[in-house]
Parts: structure tokens; C-alpha cells; sequence
């Protein structure tokens, strides 16, 4: 081997440029070596040559190998679409070594395909260029599936030019533009670019190599859509876990709070047991009011769906059955309530109303043994009151204490007729059945309404008590309920007839209060008046002179005065103080001071019509008939 010989071995060994190797031939030739070494040196140079290139292509392959396994294992660790598709424009710029690199996505539903990602851009229209399938050199890639390369684009006539792609290459002043399909399977889903500002050839190998790193990016954009699609569904899965876990355990509750509240049917639970589990479930203080309980008052339930309804900062719901209001529970403190909450609250009162029904149609069994027993005091007054005291003690009620009969009447404009006067007057008696039984005392079905002898009470009277009966009726029944009471019946057991008789007057006091428009109101004969009197039996012509100039004549008789005689010389004298002091025979300022006495006795309004009308017929019936005033 040769000096020359070894010298290209060393070029080749230390990757000297190409230039170099002619260097050991222009040595040889100013050595004055003759042709045939130099035709040798020749050969070898061109051998040399040959083996550089073919270890520089392996090299280069090599790299790009290399790269394309970089390229791989970076695409394969990314999750996120978007930086996947950066990462892959970056890496194809970097690969080429162009001054731009971009990607395009088909869009299916517009039919184009639409810039995704740029790396090098400058322009912002070509950022936003849009290529229908078949335009330019990208439309054609994506509509063929093809890898397409130009050294000039502008100028080359293979592609079809529009105004707006040109428009945004001249922008963006590219001229060699190399385009490879992004391929999964046989569909096309975007397009890869490398472009650079100058004229430029990309060799077969290039485009071999970016149409191998498409493939790559391919996988990876799929893979990446997948994951994203993936992630979705899981997170779909866990929204829909969520839902199942609450619905369950909505389901669980109201499991719970159906099983307690049937426990305490079963066991024969009252009301305030089903308000205090209630209250236990929803964390609050639950009860139970009545029909006319302040708590109700200005509450509009919902009518017959039992929805529960917010009454300032309490939730009520209707206790009802049958368009009745049994009364209402109502949970305190509690401006916001969920759906589940309420729903176990208007449960709750479904359940309280069946109680109540099922106490009331155990009452009404007694009720009507109450109803008999009093029937029986109306109508058979020689009965043994031996065995009305048994009956009644068996019903706790004490017919030797003082008793006040109660005519009830649904008010007849209010009620109709046919099937809904009928109803009207079953809830009557229902509801005062259910009044006499709180009470100790006892109701029946009497000429179309209800009658009613209740206690009197250590400190009530007759007027209050038909009051308070009209009161509650009228809520219970969220209709006008007339109420009529007579005089107090000292025994009824023991005094035969009195019972009847004080129902005549209490069904009479009920009538004047119709015809006086005052329906739906509860009063006895003393709140008429002298239309009382006339109500009443006769025999209460004493209590009427006694409730009207009862203190004046009782001052006379423990003074010894003339006040009655007086007020009578009045009235007679058309109310002239001077007059009457003519009459009397005494001074007018006696006359003054008597007038003076009787207004303390009888009131400030003696003199008003109304009372002096009364006056004047007391003070005629007590001088006609002599009644004794006590």
C-alpha cells in the first residue's frame, strides 16, 4: 500500500471534508509523479470518495433513525393533544432543518382542512388559513393521500392556486413547501408540513423521513384522542357514580324514614311521635298544630297535593283528608330544604293525617254512644238518672256540673245543597264530635245541624263558650259555623226536661244570628239583648232585669237610695235633668248627682239608644211584673 493510499485511509478515518482528498493528487503531480500513479492516486480518490458517502449516508440514516425513536419515545409520553401536536411541528422543523414546519386537521363536517398548529409562522393569515380537499398543495395531500414537495410554490402549475392560500403564503413568504398525509389506516386525518423561504430541493430521503415521522404522529394524535376521549368517559363514569352514590343514599334515607314512621303506625304511635322522628331525620324541631293555631295563621297551603309551602323562615304542609284540615306540622328554622327533606316531611304528614283518621274512626264508636246518651237527654227526659250518671261516667262526663247547650249550624249560603250540604253537615258533626270529647262533653246529629252540652268551665260563661265553639268549628271546617248557646244547665241528669228546653233556646239564639247577618258567629241570649229575652224561656225575664238594672237596684237596696225611681222619672221626663227634678221634687243638682252614681253603675253608654232602649224595657218589666233583681 502506498503512502498516498494510506493518507485517503487517514481522510476517511478523521471524516475529512470532500475537498481534502484531492490534496494527496496535487502533491503527487508537483512531485513530478507520471501518469500511471497518478491515474492510481486517482482511483483511489474516487474509492475514498465512495466509501465517505455511503458512511456519511449511514450516519445520517442513523441520525435520522435516532431521531425518529426520539421522536417515538417524546410523542408516547405526551397525553394532551395539544402539546402533542406542538411537539410534533416542533420536531419535524427540527429534523429537516427548515424555517417552518406546520400542521392541518381535516374538519369531515365542513369537508376542509384548517391550520392547526404553526412553528417559525409569522403571519396571522396564514395562521388561519382554511383549505378546501383538492386546493393547494395541502387540499391535494389531504384529498390523495400523497406526499406533494415544491421548490417554488407560487410559481408551480401542478397545484390548484386561490386567492386566499397564495394570499397567506406570500404572507408568510414561503417558496419550497414539503407536505406529507397523516395517516390511521386508510383515512387521512391532516397534513404535515416543512416549508422554508427560500428555494430549496427536499431529497427523496427527507420526504421519506417526514412521511415516517407522520406515521409516528398519526399514532400519537390518535392516541392522544383516545386518551381525552378516554378521560371523558371516566369522568362521565365518575359523574355518573356520584349520581348512583346519592340516589342511593336518598333511596337509604327515605328507606329509613318510611320504616320508622311505619314502626310507629304498627305500635300505635301518636302525632307527636311522628313529629319527633321527623324531627330527628331532618335535624329540626318538628310539631304538630291545630286547625286554629296561631302558627297557621296567614298560611296558604297548597290544596289538596300536600306540597309543604314556606311560611316565613318554617316549611308547613296541610294535614288533610278528604278537603278536611286535620292541622298542619310545621319545621321550625329552616329557610332551605331540600327536595328529599320536603318530601320526608309531606310523607310525614300523610302519615299524621292516616293517624288521625285511624284515632277518629276508633271515636267514632264513642262518639256515637255520646250522640245516643244525649239524644236520650233531649228526648227522654224520665229516664233513670241513675243510669245517664253511669253512662256518661264511663264517657268522663259529669252530667251533675253546670252545662251549656250549643246549637251549631253550617252557614246555608256557605254550604248549598244536595250531596254537599249532606257532607257539610257529617264534617259538622265529626269536628264537634271530636270538640265534646276534649271537653268531656257530648254531641249529636239534630235537625239538620249539631247539638252540643259541654261544661261549663270554672271560669267560663255560656256567650264565651259559643264564641269558642264557632271559632274552632269554623277552622276545622274552613267554613262559617253558626253557634247558638243557651243559659247554663245547673244538672242535667237531675232535672228532667231542662235539657230539651235549653236547646229550644240555644236553636233559637242561632236563628236571630242568622237573620241578623251575623253567620258564622258564636252568642247566647245575653249578647242580644232584649232580643234575648224575647229568645229566651220566660222565666229569664228576672236574669234580663238583673243583667240590665241589676247594680242600680242592688245600690238601692243596700243604700237606701232612689237611683231606680230616678232613672225611671229620666226616661219618663225625655232624658231633661230639669224636668225630672220637677217630677221628683229635689234639686237639679240631685238630680246631677243620682245621674252621676247610675253611669259608674251601669256604664258610660247607659244613655246610647241601644242601651237606653233596654234600660227603659228592664225598668218596665221589673215595674209590670215585680221581678226581684238579685
Amino acid at each position: 500500500m502506498s503512502h498516498e493510499q494510506v493518507s485517503y485511509l487517514e481522510l476517511l478515518a478523521r471524516g475529512a471534508p470532500a475537498e481534502a482528498y484531492d490534496r494527496p493528487v496535487l502533491l503527487a503531480r508537483a512531485a513530478g509523479a507520471g501518469p500511471e500513479a497518478l491515474s492510481g492516486l486517482e482511483q483511489a480518490k474516487q474509492l475514498a470518495l465512495r466509501v465517505r458517502a455511503e458512511l456519511e449516508g449511514r450516519r445520517r440514516r442513523e441520525a435520522e433513525l435516532s431521531a425518529l425513536f426520539e421522536t417515538a419515545h417524546d410523542l408516547s409520553g405526551l397525553r394532551d393533544l395539544d402539546a402533542v401536536l406542538r411537539a410534533i411541528v416542533q420536531r419535524a422543523r427540527s429534523l429537516l432543518g427548515t424555517e417552518v414546519a406546520y400542521l392541518s386537521l381535516n374538519d369531515p363536517a365542513a369537508g376542509d382542512t384548517y391550520m392547526r398548529v404553526t412553528e417559525g409562522s409569522v403571519s396571522a393569515r396564514f395562521q388561519q388559513l382554511r383549505l378546501g380537499m383538492g386546493e393547494g398543495l395541502g387540499g391535494l395531500v389531504a384529498q390523495t393521500a400523497r406526499p406533494y414537495v415544491t421548490d417554488g410554490y407560487l410559481d408551480d402549475e401542478r397545484f390548484r392556486h386561490t386567492r386566499a392560500i397564495d394570499s397567506g403564503v406570500r404572507d408568510e413568504g414561503l417558496v419550497a413547501i414539503l407536505g406529507v398525509p397523516l395517516m390511521l389506516g386508510s383515512q387521512v386525518i391532516g397534513v404535515l408540513f416543512a416549508a422554508d423561504r427560500r428555494a430549496r430541493v427536499f431529497e427523496r430521503e427527507q420526504v421519506a423521513l417526514l412521511a415516517s415521522f407522520a406515521a409516528h404522529a398519526a399514532v400519537a394524535i390518535d392516541t392522544a384522542n383516545l386518551l381525552a376521549e378516554t378521560r371523558n368517559a371516566l369522568a362521565e363514569l365518575e359523574r355518573a357514580n356520584a349520581i348512583i352514590r346519592d340516589h342511593s343514599a336518598v333511596i337509604e334515607r327515605a328507606s329509613g324514614v318510611h320504616d320508622r314512621l311505619t314502626e310507629l303506625v304498627l305500635h300505635g304511635g301518636g302525632v307527636q311521635d311522628v313529629a319527633g322522628a321527623v324531627s330527628q331525620v331532618l335535624d329540626g324541631t318538628v310539631e304538630f298544630a291545630e286547625p286554629d293555631a296561631p302558627a297557621l295563621a296567614g298560611v296558604e297551603f297548597s290544596g289538596a297535593d300536600g306540597h309543604a309551602v314556606r311560611h316565613a323562615d318554617d316549611w308547613v304542609v296541610a294535614v288533610s283528608a278528604g278537603g278536611e284540615l286535620l292541622g298542619a306540622l310545621v319545621l321550625r328554622g329552616h329557610p332551605a330544604l331540600d327536595p328529599v327533606d320536603r318530601r320526608t316531611l309531606e310523607r310525614a304528614a300523610m302519615v299524621t293525617s292516616l293517624l288521625l283518621l285511624a284515632r277518629r274512626s276508633a271515636g267514632e264508636a264513642e262518639q256515637r254512644v255520646r250522640g245516643e246518651l244525649l239524644d236520650d237527654l233531649l228526648d227522654s227526659p224520665g229516664r233513670d238518672p241513675r243510669l245517664l250518671r253511669e253512662r256518661a261516667a264511663r264517657l268522663r262526663a259529669d252530667l251533675d256540673a253546670p252545662h251549656v247547650v250549643l246549637a251549631a249550624r253550617v252557614d246555608a249560603q256557605a254550604a248549598g245543597g244536595g250531596d254537599r250540604a249532606t257532607a257539610d253537615r257529617q264534617r259538622l258533626w265529626s269536628a264537634a264530635s271530636h270538640l265534646a270529647a276534649t271537653r268531656h262533653g257530648l254531641a249529636a246529629t239534630r235537625d239538620g245541624g249539631t247539638v252540643l252540652l259541654l261544661p261549663m268551665g270554672p271560669d267560663g260563661s255560656a256567650p264565651e263558650l259559643a264564641r269558642q265553639a264557632a271559632r274552632h268549628l269554623g277552622a276545622t271546617l274552613r267554613e262559617p259555623v253558626t253557634v247558638g248557646a243557651s243559659a247554663p244547665v245547673a244538672a242535667p241528669a237531675g232535672t228532667p226536661g231542662s235539657v230539651a228546653a235549653a236547646y229550644a233556646e240555644a236553636r233559637r239564639c242561632v236563628e236571630a244570628l242568622r237573620l241578623l247577618g251575623r253567620s258564622g258567629e258564636g252568642a247566647a241570649a245575653p249578647d242580644l239583648g232584649f232580643l234575648g229575652l224575647l229568645l229566651a224561656d220566660t222565666g229569664d225575664i228576672g236574669g234580663f232585669v238583673q243583667r240590665t238594672i241589676g247594680p242600680v237596684a242592688d245600690y238601692d237596696e243596700r243604700r237606701g237610695t232612689d237611683l231606680v225611681r230616678t232613672l225611671d222619672a229620666y226616661f219618663a221626663s225625655g232624658m231633661s235633668p230639669a224636668r225630672t227634678k220637677d217630677h221628683l221634687h229635689v234639686h237639679v243638682n240631685t238630680v246631677a248627682q243620682r245621674l252621676e252614681r247610675i253611669g259608674r253603675l251601669l256604664g258610660a253608654d247607659w244613655q246610647s239608644p241601644a242601651r237606653a232602649l233596654e234600660i227603659q224595657l228592664a225598668l218596665r218589666l221589673h215595674a209590670i211584673s215585680g221581678a226581684v233583681v238579685r
